[in-house]
């Protein structure tokens, strides 16, 4: 027995080494945590976890966390950074990461190719990123929008492995630097200072506007692998002492976990905003409460450590890298096989449950036959093993020959994915041939209005609205020759006063405005009020509805008639009504129409000037009819 200032010292990193070498308490639950928390945001977005996405960040602080805990583990094979024991810790990474990775990318780029279609676009540059851990930089250099509602990517999740990996290579290479300098907290200080800037840069480029760039790029969004770090440096070789396996400790770390837990848990709950409140503010809340749940874990004698690894969080744990994995190209490949679009189109609750039943077993099964072996044996061993099975008996050849003719086939349906995937999808090509309209068209200047005409002409037309109407340009400037058309990718209602209050300062606005400006969000009516008082009583305001396969398009379609009702000088042009029966006109997004659905919308703004004339002539008539000279109440939109 020991007196209370001379309690005897021990690295309790050691006393966790006691049971399991290579694990810390909690770390698989938190894991499950982790990739609970992604999978609903994707699988069942209409659950409160709006911002399950900061799932992937609790990801990245265990990995900080277990990677430079491992690293600086004393080693056989030599001193940290020598060459020796570099190799061999990058060589059980590639064991880890790479089997499954392959098998997730083979068999599901062959079954995006039995599908075809907009699902094959960007195949050879997702695959590459995927198979060279560089997927994000791949998709930051190709200009993707990873918050744009466009055609689904099929492996856009891979973009975080990109992140980690890149970090198992340049971690090991700055590692010895950090450890030259003198003090423990020097060095956390360091790597807290590190992820603060991180944290700011990601800020810095949010704040212009490129959200995408600041998601994606290592460089940004660092600060939760170095805040996972900073934890590592503080707490190794940390001496033990006998408090910290009393009751009240165990108690206090309890406390601590739960705090964590209820951070990361608070995190998923906020929605997102496209500005430095979530990217990186909810962010770096669901990594300071993943440092404090994996501190609390990891403490001698934990019992939130040992909560955390129940049964069945354990088992998720365990298979969380194979469920990630699977989850969001299982889904993809679900939504696309059954309803022709991707999840930006919604997803309904069967093909959430079906994506995560699929998903799960199919993680299941790796780990059991894919990772598992990998992990253990090696690479020349594994396959020494599947020489063996087609070497022995019947039934061991059969699963030999079967595992060897699945893998040439995926092989095989992964290169055919590459070579036959089009250009561009369907959407981005009646986009560009919108975009190459406006800038070929010549528009006069307008001129003064006959007194009567059945439609008026496309000098007497400005038309302000989104992609959808940049698609049907050709259609509008043929329809209305010398129409002035506004429109931009993913242009929402918000835009709409801005655009036409320019428009009316530089004496631009015409007689009759088309806004089709629905598609991407909901509308809100003090918007629509704003550009009504723009527009002012003496124009023609005409509201494009939506079509798209959203779920707020019933809502924005049954806002506008609803506004128009009230407005005498507000119609609506029935797009979404003209356009649903000929549906096989739209691209492959079901949104965006091609050179006919365009004549389409353009015919549906027609048939509202149309309307607006009649309406006029109408009234006209009421007005000479009445006895007292004063027109009676139109009985049309008031």
């Amino acid at each position: 027995m020991t007196s209370p200032g001379c309690e005897p010292r021990r690295d309790f990193r050691d006393m966790q080494n006691q049971t399991t070498p290579t694990r810390f308490a909690g770390l698989d639950g938190l894991r499950a945590v982790a990739v609970t928390l992604v999978v609903a945001y994707h699988l069942f977005p209409g659950l409160p976890l709006v911002g399950g996405f900061v799932g992937v960040d609790v990801f990245f602080v265990i990995s900080g966390f277990l990677i430079t805990s491992l690293l600086l583990r004393p080693s056989r094979l030599g001193r940290l950074g020598s060459p020796r024991r570099l190799v061999d810790f990058w060589r059980r990474r590639a064991r880890r990461l790479l089997p499954a990775l392959a098998v997730v990318v083979t068999v599901c780029a062959t079954a995006a190719w039995m599908l075809g279609g907009d699902l094959l676009v960007g195949m050879g540059r997702q695959v590459l990123g995927a198979a060279t851990f560089s997927y994000n930089w791949l998709a930051v250099a190709d200009g993707t929008d990873y918050f744009a509602a466009t055609a689904p990517e099929l492996f856009r999740n891979f973009w975080s492995l990109a992140v980690e990996e890149q970090f198992y290579v340049v971690w090991p290479l700055l590692l010895p630097l950090v450890l030259l300098i003198p003090g423990r907290w020097a060095r956390v200080a360091l790597v807290l200072v590190a992820g603060g800037g991180s944290a700011w840069w990601m800020a810095q480029l949010v704040a212009g506007g490129e959200v995408t760039r600041a998601y994606f790029g290592t460089d940004a969004h660092a600060f939760g692998l170095l805040i996972g770090i900073a934890l590592a440096l503080a707490t190794a070789n940390m001496p033990e002492r006998a408090w910290m396996s009393s009751r009240p400790a165990r108690a206090g770390s309890l406390l601590i976990g739960l705090l964590g837990l209820g951070a990361i848990v608070a995190a998923a709950l906020m929605p997102e905003s496209q500005d430095a409140g979530t990217f990186p503010g909810t962010l770096l809340l669901a990594g300071g409460g993943s440092a404090l749940a994996i501190f609390a874990g990891v403490l001698p004698g934990s019992w939130f450590g040992r909560a955390l690894d129940v049964q069945p969080l354990k088992w998720v744990g365990d298979r969380s890298y194979g469920i990630y994995l699977w989850h969001w190209p299982v889904l993809v490949l679900t939504l696309i096989a059954t309803q022709g679009f991707g999840p930006e189109a919604g997803v309904p609750v069967w093909a959430g449950v079906t994506a995560l039943v699929l998903s799960v077993g199919a993680a299941a099964v790796s780990y059991r036959f894919v990772e598992t072996p990998f992990r253990r044996y090696g690479f020349r061993h594994a396959l020494r093993g599947l020489g063996r099975r087609i070497a022995g008996g019947p039934v061991s050849r059969f699963v030999g020959v079967g595992a060897l003719v699945v893998a040439l086939v995926g092989v095989g349906g992964t290169t055919a994915a590459i070579v036959n995937a089009p250009h561009t999808t369907t959407a981005a090509a009646a986009i560009g041939r919108g975009e190459d309209a406006l800038k070929s068209a010549e528009t006069p200047a307008p001129g003064p209005a006959p007194e009567k005409i059945a439609v008026p002409e496309g000098g007497e037309i400005t038309a302000v609205g989104d992609s959808v109407m940049l698609a049907s340009a050709p259609s509008l400037l043929e329809e209305f020759p010398g129409i002035e058309v506004d429109a931009e990718v993913s242009r929402s209602v918000w835009a709409g006063p801005e655009i036409l209050q320019h428009l009316e300062d530089a004496g631009a606005l015409r007689q009759n405005v088309v806004v089709a400006l629905g598609t991407n969000g909901p509308v809100d009516d003090d918007v629509l009020e704003q550009m009504s008082r723009i527009a002012g009583p003496d124009r023609n305001l005409i509201l494009v509805n939506a079509h798209a396969p959203r779920d707020w398009i019933p809502g924005v379609n049954a806002e506008l008639e609803t506004f128009a009702a009230r407005h005498r000088h507000v119609w609506v042009a029935d797009w979404s009504g003209d356009i649903a029966p000929h549906e096989d006109l739209l691209a492959g997004d079901g949104i965006h129409p091609g050179k006919a659905g365009g004549d389409v919308f353009a015919r549906s703004v027609e048939i509202a000037l149309e309307q607006i004339e009649k309406d006029r002539i109408r009234a006209e008539k009421d007005f000479d009819k009445a006895p007292t000279g004063r027109a009676p109440r139109i009985p049309f939109p008031e």
